[in-house]
């Protein structure tokens, strides 16, 4: 057989050609992912489970951090989309002001997952799915372990303390309206002040202070929208010379391990679970949306309500 130098060439036209084609193939999926911040337990996890999450599936990960400001993760999405990521994922700060941006990643083709906090726009296509929890369920659930527990006292009046959320976040105003929806029928609770806390134990504490100054002794129930709130409230319980989880019902929601400490000491009646554990959903979530495939537009995390009386037999089994 006689081999042209054509034929030589060719031939290694092919065999480099075959050697790029699965290095192509194998190049790792890109997310760029911008974290509100780091202002929580619960926040500290989720972080933790997204990063270990990429790391695990060989996903790149260009993580951004807010520091809880809407113009940083703005600032991180348009870093993301110049970067020319396969996906772009993040857990909003607030619900409005992002149709601007988003509008841009569309322009660009790069696909946006939103996790745990969902956002308000016109255009429900400039985002492909949301993952997370059901808020405003949350909120219910909390507002009837509170109806339950009341009716151990009939016709005594209840005076409820809000702790919010970050102010125009998608869990505060869920957690507030579920809550809101079930008392509204029981004329005996009674929201007597409502302030933010911004989802922090030194602000909680702080805020906490604040309502025990005005109210004095007629406080029956705080209701924090986050654990960490709720733990620096007990703070500024115990300092006013009040025990909470007894002359303060003490509710809350996340389910971190220091709500279920916090339980076994006696000092915080219940924890309505907010999964921080998304990771390899978000993974799997972001390689479907990448590859074109059809996904649901709303992910709902299942979740249970822990009262006290299983912290204890619970608290071994948190992973965060």
């Amino acid at each position: 057989m006689t081999f042209t130098r054509r034929t030589l060439l060719g031939g290694a036209f092919l065999a480099a050609a075959s050697a790029i084609i699965p290095a192509l193939a194998a190049k790792p999926l890109v997310i760029g992912f911008s974290q509100v911040g780091a202002e929580s337990e619960w926040r500290t996890a989720n972080t933790r489970s997204v990063k270990d999450a990429a790391k695990k599936e060989g996903i790149t990960l260009k993580f951004a951090d807010a520091q809880q400001r809407q113009e940083n993760q703005v600032k991180a999405i348009r870093s993301f989309i110049a970067q020319r990521v396969d996906v772009i994922a993040f857990s909003p700060v607030v619900e409005s002001g992002w149709e601007t941006v988003l509008r841009e990643a569309k322009a660009a083709r790069i696909p946006v997952v939103l996790t745990d906090r969902a956002v308000s726009v016109s255009d429900p296509t400039l985002y492909a799915s949301f993952i997370g929890s059901d808020f405003v369920e949350e909120g219910r659930r909390a507002a009837r372990w509170l109806v339950e527990r009341a009716k151990k006292a009939p016709g005594r009046t209840f005076n409820i303390v809000e702790l919010q959320g970050t102010v125009g976040s998608a869990p505060a105003i869920d957690r507030k309206a579920g809550f809101q929806e079930v008392i509204a029928s029981h004329p005996t609770l009674k929201i007597v002040r409502s302030q933010t806390g911004d989802f922090t134990r030194a602000k909680g504490k702080e805020v906490m202070e604040a309502f025990l100054k005005a109210q004095g002794k007629n406080i029956d129930v705080l209701y924090a929208h986050n654990d960490d709130m709720a733990i620096g409230a007990i703070q500024a319980i115990e300092e006013a010379g009040l025990k909470p989880g007894k002359d303060i019902l003490v509710i809350s929601i996340d389910g971190v391990k220091g709500a279920f400490q916090a339980m076994v000491a006696g000092k915080l009646n219940v924890t309505v679970e907010c999964s921080p554990l998304l990771g390899p959903q978000l993974m799997a979530l972001a390689r479907d949306v990448a590859a074109g495939k059809p996904v649901a537009k709303r992910i709902t995390v299942q979740e249970g309500v822990f009262p006290a009386e299983v912290a204890a037999r619970e608290l071994p089994h948190r992973k965060y």
